[in-house]
């Protein structure tokens, strides 16, 4: 796509919160307006399949949507392209009934450019397309070991075909058949590999699929310009309506821009030109106390926090020295201490990990099994003595890879860096990689030690302990490893994740994750460092946004209200 309809597009487009009285019309004062935001963080696929990164989803989520989706209140699992579903005696085949009023968006890919109806079909290759090695890899996680035939068509290489328990018994009616019982599949099937995207995509654009996107959801993309910004316009055929049985949504169109520096996006929102600020820096944290105009008392912007079901965690290469020790691994544990990394740094914006990956707040899930890693230097020096570097004599020169545009990372690398000095005697240096490259290096191996952080697509610990499963790993390290990217592989740890796999009561589940997240922490492949609380900045014309633990960003019922007036934070 040339540059310059883009840019045409962008200048037409008004900032949604500069003109909230020109923002709203139409029946009920609810349709109109421009919703922006933006995202520092780097936007490398809006593919379903290819999807990791939270920057990915906000935007990604407001094009696709699965058989089911996520309450953004509740997080309970709702219907979405699915109007219903059934369950069958055995508790291991679910009838999946489609929605006949779905059409695809409609995209040059179509002929004619009109987008076709969501069929039976649709639904079966993309479920089928997640199974498949190479192509599905980043997603396969959510059917493997559940669906019938899905791990032995991934292991198979093939390309096309039929995995056995995914079929359609007609053109709206899909039959997907589990291995076994499996209470959090439905779960499973809201997450972002499992959103519907037609045939015709691929076909049309093939690997272009940042630039290009055809689903079923609220917004469809209309412009696209990596690295710079992405715009939505209103989906004028979706399918939903609200409970007074207007078209959703409401919103014309949503602009995304992809400025990295996130004191440039807390400035545009102080200003009036964006509707969200979906994270905070540790150099932004005193706007906090600009949301109360002094003078007036009218608020200039709504603050929204909640604990995050999130873990920010430093990653270790195993497949390589110095970190293939797991003494090493256990030392530099050991000599961190993350009560004064939270406290000190992020100013109790975080709290420590205690226990072991699994984020805090996931009911059923039993903590105190999985003893944390406290901070004991005197233990750190001595395994390092053990492993060859008394005093850290003879310790190569490691480089702890960090990307400077989320909360704190750099500031809690650094002070991660002086407590290994001092305690361990080893040299750390720091090194800052651009977004468009820093995962692209993790993920091929390329990295030794580096930051990563993990935002759980389901509310459930497999979902953060899938990151440690030997399965998800590449064995070939000359390949990317695109979601085990330590590429931990232990068989206790496998062989504990796979039963619970298996187990039908939640108590068993529970109980066989929490062993083998035990079991990780004490071969310490990552070292948990701390939770964040998500904090979130809204105009305080927004109205009908939801803050979750997941970060989800649902944007279907959100609008911009007339009787709310925007005054800049800041005179400049």
């Amino acid at each position: 796509m040339r540059t310059w309809p883009l840019l045409v597009l962008l200048a037409a487009l008004p900032y949604g919160c500069t003109s909230p009285t020109e923002a709203v019309h139409g029946p009920g004062g609810v349709y109109g307006g421009v919703f922006n935001f933006n995202e520092t963080q780097v936007v490398r696929s809006l593919f379903p399949l290819s999807i990791n990164l939270v920057s990915e989803q906000h935007i990604a989520s407001q094009i696709y949507e699965g058989l089911v989706r996520l309450d953004p209140q509740s997080l309970a699992v709702e219907p979405a392209l699915a109007q219903s579903w059934a369950l069958d005696s055995s508790r291991t085949a679910y009838t999946f009934r489609l929605r006949e009023d779905v059409r695809f968006h409609d995209d040059a890919a179509f002929p004619d450019g009109k987008g076709r109806a969501l069929t039976a079909a649709d639904v079966v290759h993309c479920l089928t397309s997640i199974c498949e090695a190479g192509a599905g890899d980043a997603a396969f996680h959510l059917l493997q070991g559940k669906v019938k035939g899905a791990d032995a068509y991934h292991a198979s290489g093939r390309q096309g075909g039929e995995v056995e328990g995914i079929r359609a018994l007609d053109a709206h009616t899909v039959l997907v058949t589990l291995v076994r019982p499996f209470p959090g599949f439905l779960q499973s099937l809201a997450v972002a590999g499992c959103w519907i995207w037609p045939r015709e995509l691929q076909a049309a654009y093939g690997n272009d699929l940042l630039r290009h996107a055809i689903g079923t959801g609220p917004f469809r993309l209309k412009a696209a310009q990596p690295e710079e910004a992405f715009v939505l316009e209103r989906n004028p055929s979706y399918w939903e309506r609200d409970s007074e049985g207007r078209q959703l949504p409401y919103l014309d169109a949503v602009r995304i821009t992809l400025v990295p520096e996130k004191d440039k996006e807390v400035a545009a929102f102080q200003k009036g030109r964006l509707s969200l600020v979906t994270e905070l820096s540790l150099q932004s944290i005193g706007v906090l106390a600009d949301s109360i105009d002094a003078h007036t008392g009218e608020r200039r912007f709504n603050v929204l926090g909640v604990p995050s079901l999130a873990v920010q965690f430093y990653g270790f290469n195993l497949s390589k020295p110095p970190f293939n020790d797991v003494r090493v691994r256990r030392a530099f544990a050991l000599a961190l201490d993350k009560d004064k990394l939270v406290d000190s740094v992020l100013h109790g914006l975080a709290v420590p990990a205690e226990h072991g990956l699994v984020a805090p707040g996931l009911s059923g899930y039993p903590y105190g099994q999985v003893p944390g890693i406290p901070f004991r230097p005197d233990s750190a020096r001595k395994l390092l003595a053990a492993a060859g570097y008394p005093g850290g004599k003879g310790f190569p020169r490691v480089s702890l890879q960090v990307d400077d545009h989320g909360f704190g990372y750099r500031s809690v690398a650094s002070m991660a860096q002086e407590m290994l000095g001092r305690e361990l005697g080893v040299a750390i240096t720091v090194s800052t990689v651009a977004t468009k490259t820093y995962y692209d290096r993790v993920e091929r191996g390329e990295a030794l030690f580096w930051r990563e952080g993990w935002v759980a697509d389901l509310p459930d610990p497999e979902n953060f302990l899938a990151l440690l499963y030997g399965k998800n790993a590449e064995p070939d390290t000359g390949k990317a490893s695109t979601f085990n990217t330590t590429r931990y592989a232990d068989p206790r740890f496998d062989s504990l994740y796979a039963l619970a796999l298996t187990r039908d009561k939640v108590a068993e589940r529970m109980e066989d994750l929490a062993k083998a997240e035990r079991i990780a922490m004490h071969d310490v492949p990552v070292i948990p460092l701390y939770h964040e609380r998500y904090i979130m900045l809204c105009a305080p014309n927004v109205e009908g946004l939801s803050i979750n633990p997941m970060e989800l960003l649902d944007l279907r019922r959100v609008r911009l209200s007339a009787a709310h007036s925007r005054r800049p934070a800041t005179t400049s």
